[in-house]
C-alpha cells in the first residue's frame, strides 16, 4: 500500500514522518444510480485518528451530495462520479480543519468538545488548543454523532448533577441561595471540573493506532537522517554528487530548526507592511483567514511592538482592528485573551502595568465579555504559567469585575 504525507504543505518532504494511506476510489453504478466509493476510507481515517463517518460527511457537504458510511462494512460512498485528485483535495481541506494543529502544523492532535459545545483541536506536540470554526456544516454533524465510548462521560455529568441537587436539597434556604449565587459565577468561570468534564472525540477502534507509520526500509533511513543535525546532514550528503540535491536537503534540516521562529517574524513583518500601507479592517479580516493563536498573537506584536507607555489608549484606537478577528464564536474571545496573554509576557515591565486598563479598554469596547475574562484569569491562575505577573497586574480589574458581579445578582 502506498503512503503519503498527513500535511498537504509536505507532501514532498522525505523527512516527513507522519503518513496516512493514499486514497483509492472506484466508480460504481451507471446513470442516476452512479457512486464513488472511497475503497480505504478506513484506514485513511485511521491515520489521521478521527473517525470514517466524519471524512464521508465532509465530502458531501463539500460536493453538495448524499454521502453514507456504513459501520459494518466500513464502505465509504458517496454520490456521483468524482475524480480521486477531487476527493483528496477534499480531504485535505478536512485535514486542514480538523487534524493539524493551527499553531505547529502537528497531526498529533485530539478533538475535545468543550463544556460550551464548541470543537478544540489539542496538541500532543506544541500544548496549544486550537477552536475549530463552529460554522462549518460539519460541525454540528460531529456534535451529534459523538464516537460511542465518549457517551459514558454524559452518564458521569448526570451523576455530578444528581448529586448536586441532593446536597442543594438537604441544605437551608440560605445555602441554596449561596449555592446559586456560586453556580452563576461559575457559569463565568471555567472551573476544574468543568475541564475534566471535556469530551474527546477520537476513533478508537484500535486504542494503539493514532497515525500510519511507513516502516519500510527507505522510510527508516529517511527518519534516522531527520534526526541529524545539519552539520552532520552535510557531511552525509557530501558523498552525493548531485549539488543541487545536497543543498536542498541540508536547508530543509535547517528549516527544521528556525522554522517556528522565522515563520512567526515573517508574520509579523507581513503584518507591518499591510497596516502602514493602511490596509482597513474589514481587508485585514480577509487577510488574517481562519484565526488561530499564532496569527493573532503576530497581529498584536504587529500593532503594538515597541510600546511602553499610553499602551491602553493605543488599543482605544486601534480596537477596529481587534474587533475585525473577533467572530460570532465563542472561542475567538479566549484566543484573543490567550494572545493578550503571551505578548504581554514578553514586553517590558512599564508597559505590563497597563493590562489591567487594556482589559477595561476591550471590555467597555464590547469586544470581551465578562463570562471569558474571568473563565481566562481562573485557568491561567490554574495553569503552567500561574506564576507569571501577568496575573497579578490584571487582578485589580478582575476584582472590580467579580464586585460588580455579586453587586448586579443582590440587587
Amino acid at each position: 500500500m502506498a503512503f503519503v504525507n498527513v500535511d498537504p504543505e509536505n507532501r514532498d518532504d522525505p523527512f516527513y514522518r507522519y503518513k496516512m494511506p493514499q486514497m483509492q476510489t472506484k466508480i460504481e453504478g451507471r446513470g442516476n444510480g452512479i457512486k464513488t466509493n472511497i475503497v480505504n476510507m478506513v484506514d485513511i481515517a485511521k491515520g489521521l485518528a478521527r473517525p470514517a463517518s466524519y471524512t464521508t460527511k465532509h465530502f458531501g457537504f463539500e460536493l453538495g451530495a448524499q454521502s453514507e458510511f456504513d459501520e459494518k462494512t466500513g464502505t465509504c460512498r458517496v454520490n456521483g462520479s468524482h475524480g480521486t485528485a477531487k476527493l483528496a483535495g477534499l480531504l485535505d481541506k478536512f485535514i486542514k480543519k480538523y487534524v493539524l494543529c493551527y499553531e505547529c502544523r502537528n497531526p498529533e492532535t485530539k478533538m475535545l468538545i468543550n463544556k460550551n459545545q464548541m470543537i478544540q483541536l489539542k496538541c500532543a506536540a506544541c500544548g496549544s488548543v486550537s477552536y475549530v470554526d463552529m460554522t462549518d456544516k460539519l460541525t454540528t454533524f460531529i456534535l451529534k454523532n459523538l464516537p460511542k465510548q465518549n457517551k459514558g462521560s454524559e452518564d458521569v455529568k448526570q451523576r455530578k448533577l444528581n448529586k448536586q441537587e441532593k446536597k442543594q436539597g438537604s441544605s437551608s434556604k440560605e445555602g441554596i441561595s449561596k449555592a446559586s449565587s456560586t453556580k452563576k459565577k461559575a457559569s463565568g468561570c471555567h472551573s476544574q471540573v468543568d475541564e475534566k468534564e471535556e469530551v474527546e472525540v477520537d476513533d478508537n477502534d484500535d486504542d494503539d493506532v493514532h497515525f500510519q507509520t511507513d516502516t519500510s526500509p527507505e522510510a527508516a533511513r529517511q527518519r534516522m537522517q531527520d534526526q541529524l543535525s545539519a552539520a552532520t546532514a552535510n557531511m552525509v550528503m557530501l558523498s552525493t554528487n548531485e549539488s543541487e540535491k545536497k543543498e536542498k536537503v541540508i536547508n530543509m534540516v535547517s528549516n527544521k530548526s528556525n522554522g517556528n521562529s522565522n515563520h512567526h517574524q515573517t508574520l509579523v513583518e507581513e503584518l507591518k507592511a499591510n497596516l502602514n500601507n493602511g490596509i482597513s479592517a474589514r481587508q485585514l479580516k480577509s487577510l488574517m483567514g481562519t484565526h488561530s493563536h499564532e496569527k493573532i498573537s503576530a497581529l498584536l506584536e504587529a500593532l503594538f511592538d515597541g510600546i511602553e507607555k499610553g499602551f491602553a489608549k493605543e488599543v482605544v484606537k486601534k480596537k477596529n482592528y481587534l474587533a475585525a478577528i473577533l467572530t460570532q464564536e465563542k472561542g475567538s474571545q479566549l484566543l484573543l485573551l490567550e494572545s493578550i496573554e503571551s505578548f504581554f509576557e514578553k514586553v517590558s515591565s512599564t508597559a505590563l502595568k497597563e493590562i489591567a486598563l487594556v482589559l477595561n479598554a476591550l471590555y467597555d469596547a464590547d469586544l470581551l465579555m465578562e463570562e471569558y475574562i474571568l473563565q481566562w484569569y481562573q485557568e491561567g491562575l490554574k495553569g503552567v504559567n500561574k506564576d507569571s505577573r501577568i496575573w497579578k497586574k490584571a487582578e485589580p480589574f478582575i476584582e472590580w469585575l467579580q464586585s460588580a458581579e455579586s453587586e448586579s445578582e443582590e440587587e
